[in-house]
């Protein structure tokens, strides 16, 4: 299994650089995994995302619905998008630390 470091901590990854221990995660490790995805800042809308899917993968041992994360956050798809060029699942649920969702997100 591949390894990066991030924030000073060697983390395993996939071969697309999903986290494979959320436990591994923090918000160093966020932003180190943000500026990956080419988001050189993470504001409070990030953040919301983020929390979102952190919260909702903790409690559920999956990343939510596309759908589901539009209307729990409020944003709109392009929002995501434009907070996310990667889009949700490739960027945001890796900067959310979240392992690579298998469903739609």
């Amino acid at each position: 299994m591949p390894k990066m470091v991030l924030a000073g901590i060697e983390i395993e990854v996939d071969e697309d650089g999903f986290i494979q221990d959320p436990d591994k995660w923090n918000e160093a490790v966020a932003k180190a995994l943000a500026e990956t995805e080419g988001v050189t800042e993470l504001t409070e809308d990030h953040w919301k995302v983020i929390n979102y899917l952190r919260q909702y993968y903790l409690q559920f041992g999956i990343a939510p619905m596309i759908r589901k994360l539009c209307k729990e956050t409020g944003f709109t798809l392009k929002q995501i998008y434009d907070l996310f060029p990667s889009g949700p699942a490739k960027g945001a649920c890796k900067i959310a630390g979240l392992p690579k969702p298998t469903g739609c997100v």
